[in-house]
């Protein structure tokens, strides 16, 4: 008993660490467990935070209506009990991503975790579950004899080696060989960079990394001489050097070591891996497709763009005509990008049947309709503005810089700025109407009736472990 006590303890502990680890990455996040100890053993689950909850139907028919899951397993027995493991067939589940395995020591297991919809790639997040499954098999082959809850501090921080490993994977089935490049000091260097500012203002430009041997099929306008070539770790040479590539089409080209020259477009690289400063953040990409995005010094797996999945369905419930709650949709949509990409804050007021009073800020007569590129370019620009706007029906501006107010609501956060809380208050005393706010740091928050309507849910650490995980039969007679 002390055993079996000891490894649901290191199966808890590598959840826990998973589940960190990715909500760092990629925003809050669950993460379950299904396994088996043995052969012979039932499936038990680990599912702390019902990730899994809704998916009862398939779990069922692929664990319980079929065997083959286990029928077609590897010899277990005859594999080393550390470091060996064969992978298991993944599930398709809506909206979760899963990674599974066999091994000796513990003969199932299938790890999962939510599909974020604003993830530039899906691998290195399945890069991470695949350690899941080396870790606790070797926790479990260890037999609870080293119990250091060392298996949840790896995965917590798992990030530089989630994206390394994907970008591994994925270079060695392009070049049909691992890649020569090295992989460990390029992210290094790259988060370098993009905290380093030249004149105070932050890196802009693209460097892309080529293997040794493309180096002659890079279209170069510049290529150093050897014994010239900045070395790739001095990040202040490098970010003075991105000046001359930066707003064009150009590129430094690096080979993982040094910098070797300036070239142009190279999309003929079909393996070249580029490195994209924005300013504020930035895009490592792999053969044009983007792998993770860095910011502050820190990968993570978001596009950066806001996912507005709420105020488009909170427009189409505003009883406006669906030509009319698209048009405003997009409006606001094309002015919260402009925020997130040249980083300030703005507040937008939608009032999607016009029945609000003009409010209190600078009208404008006769409105603008948005639909214009040149009058949204200009709405763009008045968002910048202290105040919000004021937007109608198709997407009509009515006026600008306006100041909201309202009563003070229990929902008010205080740790949260001004354009916050006025929000909450102004739709608090008027539910016909939708406000979004875009932080300078590029969060975004949308309001109806006194609520944050994309509000993510507190994700808290269980209080108890459970030693005594339920069979899946049972878990699912709990459903």
């Amino acid at each position: 008993m002390i055993l079996s006590t000891a490894k649901q303890i290191s199966a808890r502990n590598v959840l826990e660490g998973l589940r960190q680890g990715l909500s760092r990455f990629s925003g809050p996040s669950r993460a379950a467990l299904i396994m088996a100890e043995t052969p012979d053993a039932p499936l038990v689950v680990h599912d702390p935070r019902r990730l899994l909850r809704g998916h009862e139907p398939k779990l069922a028919k692929v664990f319980l209506e079929s065997s083959g899951w286990r029928d077609m397993a590897p010899d277990t027995a005859a594999m080393k009990p550390f470091g060996q493991a064969a992978w298991a067939e993944k599930l398709h589940l809506t909206g979760l991503i899963c990674a599974g395995g066999y091994s000796q020591p513990l003969f199932y297991q299938m790890w999962f975790t939510e599909r974020h919809p604003n993830m530039c790639s899906t691998g290195p997040t399945e890069r991470w579950l695949e350690h899941a499954v080396w870790l606790l098999a070797h926790d479990y082959a260890s037999e609870g004899a080293f119990f250091t809850s060392a298996s949840k501090h790896a995965l917590e921080a798992f990030e530089h080696h989630a994206v390394r490993n994907h970008i591994f994977a994925e270079m060695s089935k392009g070049l049909g060989r691992p890649p020569h490049i090295p992989l460990y000091p390029i992210l290094a260097a790259v988060l370098d960079i993009s905290t380093t500012r030249e004149e105070g203002a932050r890196p802009t430009g693209q460097v892309i990394f080529v293997e040794p041997s493309d180096a002659d099929n890079v279209p170069w306008l510049i290529r150093f001489p050897e014994v010239e070539r900045p070395y790739l770790h001095n990040a202040k040479h490098v970010r003075k050097l991105l000046s001359c590539v930066e707003n064009s089409s150009r590129r430094l080209v690096s080979d993982g070591d040094r910098v070797l020259g300036v070239s142009g477009p190279a999309n003929g690289l079909a393996n070249r891996l580029t490195a994209d400063f924005q300013d504020r953040f930035g895009f490592l990409r792999l053969g044009g497709k983007p792998v993770c995005s860095f910011v502050d010094g820190v990968y993570q797996s978001t596009t950066r763009k806001p996912n507005l999945v709420v105020l488009e369905e909170a427009l189409l419930e505003a009883q406006a005509g669906p030509d009319q709650g698209h048009s405003l949709f997009q409006v606001a949509s094309a002015i919260v990008d402009e925020a997130r990409v040249e980083g300030f804050g703005c507040t937008l007021v939608l009032d999607p049947k016009a029945t609000h009073p003009a409010l209190a800020g600078q009208s404008v007569h006769p409105s603008l309709f948005l639909d214009d590129p040149l009058h949204l370019d200009l709405a763009k620009s008045l968002a910048k503005l202290d105040g919000a706007l004021h937007l109608t029906g198709g997407g009509e501006l009515r006026a600008f810089a306006c100041l909201l107010d309202g009563r003070s609501v229990e929902s008010e956060d205080r740790s949260r700025g001004a354009r916050f809380n006025s929000a909450l208050r102004f739709t608090a005393m008027h539910p016909g109407v939708i406000v979004v706010v875009v932080s300078a740091d590029s969060p975004v928050f949308i309001f109806q009736g006194g609520l944050q309507l994309n509000a993510m849910c507190d994700l808290r650490q269980e209080a108890d472990l459970e030693l005594d995980p339920p069979t899946l039969e049972k878990w699912l007679s709990e459903q």
